[in-house]
């Protein structure tokens, strides 16, 4: 990166000509009397010149993105001033209107009456089905209690549905998994359609949660938008040790019992699975994309540093709002650059296939037209810098105590991998975010992280990755589009050529095993499980029975217009094929035997020797899809969803 001092150690450069302390304000304070976050080191101004330059290719993808979405994005900006221009939304309710609204306030009356502070709107995903939600049961309290102190008022604006995948995985209830993503979008515009709210703080961690409550927040451009984690569950039972007992009930080897013991000792307690799922990469992408505070993310519940970080980031949404001076709505965080720094961390870590069906629409919430061109784009550039289980042996707190979310930023800004100079809730700039959270004389500090990976089995810096691209590939060919998560898969295993068997349900693959028919090679099929058949479901629970068959010397893949789950890996896995069997796409033409090859490496997905458009489409009986577990419900969604490459959205 040629000469002088870098990235890390240029911070250090902004103390001179000011004062800073561990009780010095960095941050010009939107509101009398509202604290500003507390750095030791960094700052405004130098610090965020001293980043060095982007990348070429990183800028010419953006600049893409940012042609490609002039027109839509826009519109959505122009809607966002409107919105703005017209003020605190209280001003224009009628009386009665605010007496309906400030009823059940009690003691907050007075305040939210005479209408000269800010009304926080909270937006909560809390249940006790998932591990990782329980702990927000007692965040609204909390958070009440925090903006009291500073005067201004807090309300739960809503509640939103939050489903668990561990849960549903394999089951019925898994195909309305995908759909959730949607209704919690519109359950959340519900909940800020009171327009009571002068900023937002949106409690929710987990698959489609935070995807949901970003398109939520994104059409409500105009309000700050605080995210706001609970953090993950302590380590367990490891999650190899989890998945080898896994594989051992799938093979017959141990019974129910076992398998139960294994489950309970690694899902144990509160908080987020600890394995680099989905639930986890939405909160890496949370911290690269400026809406967690910094270093929020893997902090574990119940610990003063996740108590203290919950009041500040009460703080930080009332210091945020249009009537102080330090206002940053949602909408103008969310820009383009937001969005490839939020891919930059999904290849850097390895993170969930998920992303790439949610991004695009968390994105076009905010006028930005992601493709899945993209992301390829991006994974050819950004290396692979961790490992974490399904990608590695580590789970999410050793992915932290090696250095976590804060090396790798710091690792990517000083690499010129990720765009500094963006709007963040915390201030203006992502060098922020290279900085940690600590407990200092019961003060909350951000000091800067560390310079070097503490456990290089885990994180690498830039300079010594993984591999060289990311953990993400976009395959092409005549069995149309698709994407694999190579991160977790051994380099060997990157081409697979095989005959195919197909099949309409993942339950059948299961049997098939059973009675013992895969002996040889095989590429598995598993199609109609797109969004238009059946919502799309996670076939995650066909992970044990092929790795068994991996494991047994076989070279097996699977090929489906379906998902995995962010916890999927170590089998080559040909997922969100599109267009969908259902829609006529070509994974309907293919029969047992045909030759498929998924080439990774290459980036193809191809049936061999083949004139597909010869052969007529194979149909499938969907109507079991249609009843039972609440799918009836979703008649609608499956009929208009869109495909797989723009997000599979109803809503926007």
């Amino acid at each position: 990166m040629g000469a002088g001092p870098s990235f890390r150690q240029r911070p250090h450069d902004c103390l001179a000509g000011r004062v800073v302390s561990a009780n010095a304000m960095c941050y010009t304070a939107a509101e009398p009397g509202i604290p500003e976050l507390r750095f030791r080191i960094g700052g405004t101004g130098k610090c965020q010149e001293a980043a060095m330059p982007i990348q070429p290719r990183l800028e010419e993808i953006t600049a893409r993105i940012q042609a490609r979405s002039a027109t839509t994005r826009g519109i959505y900006l122009d809607r966002m001033r409107r919105a703005t221009e017209e003020g605190p939304a209280r001003a224009h309710l009628s009386c009665g209107n605010q007496a309906h609204a400030y009823a059940a306030m009690t003691e907050d009356k007075p305040v939210l009456a005479a209408g000269r502070a800010a009304n926080i709107g909270i937006v909560t995903a809390y249940n006790d089905m998932l591990s990782a939600h329980q702990p927000y049961e007692d965040y609204p309290k909390i958070i009440r209690e925090v903006a009291r102190e500073l005067g201004v008022t807090a309300q739960v604006a809503g509640g939103v549905p939050a489903m668990c995948d561990g849960v549903t995985q394999g089951r019925a209830g898994m195909e309305l998994s995908l759909f959730s993503r949607d209704v919690i979008a519109l359950a959340a515009g519900v909940s800020l359609s009171h327009n009571c709210y002068d900023s937002a703080l949106f409690l929710g961690i987990c698959d489609k949660i935070v995807p949901g409550l970003i398109m939520a927040a994104a059409t409500f451009s105009h309000i700050p938008a605080v995210f706001v984690p609970a953090g993950p569950m302590t380590s367990g039972l490891p999650n190899d040790q989890k998945s080898k007992v896994r594989q051992q009930f799938a093979a017959g080897e141990v019974g129910r019992d076992k398998l139960m013991e294994a489950e309970m000792a690694s899902y144990h307690g509160i908080g987020t699975c600890t394995f680099y799922g989905t639930a986890n990469t939405n909160q890496m992408l949370m911290e690269f994309m400026g809406l967690h505070l910094p270093g929020a993310s893997f902090i574990n519940p119940g610990t003063p540093l996740r108590d203290a970080l919950t009041k500040e980031a009460v703080r930080r949404a009332a210091a945020i709002t249009a009537l102080g001076n330090d206002y940053r709505p949602v909408g103008e965080i969310l820009d383009e650059r937001a969005f490839v720094n939020g891919i930059v961390g999904l290849m850097a870590t390895g993170g969930s296939t998920n992303l790439v069906l949610h991004l695009p629409a968390m994105a076009k919430a905010a006028g930005i037209l992601l493709e899945l061109e993209d992301f390829a784009a991006l994974s050819d550039i950004v290396p692979l810098m961790a490992r974490v289980y399904p990608n590695g042996l580590a789970d999410v707190n050793h992915f932290h105590a090696a250095g976590g979310l804060a090396f790798l930023i710091g690792e990517l800004l000083e690499g010129g991998l990720l765009h500094p100079d963006v709007k963040t809730i915390a201030g203006d700039g992502l060098y922020r975010y290279a900085q940690e959270p600590k407990l200092k004389d019961g003060a909350l500090v951000w000091e800067e992280g560390t310079g070097e990976s503490l456990n290089d089995k885990i994180v690498r810096p830039l300079s010594d990755p993984f591999q060289p691209i990311g953990g993400l590939k976009e395959l092409t060919g005549n069995l149309g589009r698709g994407v694999i998560k190579v991160s977790a898969v051994a380099s060997d295993r990157h081409v697979i050529e095989a005959p195919a068997r197909v099949f309409h349900d993942q339950n059948a693959v299961k049997a098939a095993f059973q009675r013992g028919e895969f002996t040889t090679d095989t590429i598995v099929v598993v199609r109609f499980q797109g969004p238009r058949a059946n919502g799309m479901p996670e076939l995650h629970s066909l992970t044990p029975t092929l790795s068994v068959l991996q494991d047994r010397g076989l070279r097996v893949a699977l090929v489906t217009d379906g998902r995995m789950s962010g916890a999927s890996g170590k089998v080559p896995a040909a997922i969100h094929v599109s267009p969908e069997a259902a829609c006529g796409g070509a994974i309907a033409r293919i029969r047992d035997g045909d030759i498929i090859r998924l080439d990774a490496d290459a980036g193809r997905l191809e049936v061999l020797g083949v004139d597909l458009l010869m052969r007529d489409l194979a149909t499938a009986d969907l109507s079991q899809n249609e009843h039972g577990t609440g799918r009836e419900l979703f008649a609608c969604f499956r009929a208009h969803v869109g495909a797989a490459p723009e997000g599979a959205a109803l809503v926007v």
